[in-house]
């Protein structure tokens, strides 16, 4: 998962890439770090997802841009437009359902 760090950085890549999962956490946040290792095993299995991670601590414009009011956030994007948004505690089962439904479609 790559690591982002400034919000125009984050448009580019939503635009220039078909599918990403943007991961948005913060430091302080016990559930984003637990959450965290298990994405990254689930895409294991979808390596056309351009995944990318940003810390609302280090972009604090994150939350107004993208609407967030609690981390982590996970949104899902393809050619450019949110295809789902999940947040707080996320079902992995759930997240790897919706994935491979829209996968299975590009």
């Amino acid at each position: 998962m790559k690591p982002i760090h400034d919000l125009a950085d984050i448009q580019a890549e939503i635009e220039s890439s078909q599918s990403v999962l943007l991961y948005i956490s913060r430091e302080q946040c016990s559930v984003c770090h637990a959450l965290l290792p298990q994405v990254k095993e689930l895409l294991t299995n979808y390596p056309s997802i351009n995944a990318i991670h940003a810390s609302a601590d280090d972009i604090p414009e994150i939350a107004g841009e993208f609407s967030i009011f609690t981390v982590p956030v996970l949104i899902f994007f393809v050619d450019g437009k949110e295809m789902f948004r999940k947040a707080r505690f996320v079902p992995m089962n759930e997240l790897d359902e919706q994935l491979g439904k829209i996968m299975r479609h590009l």
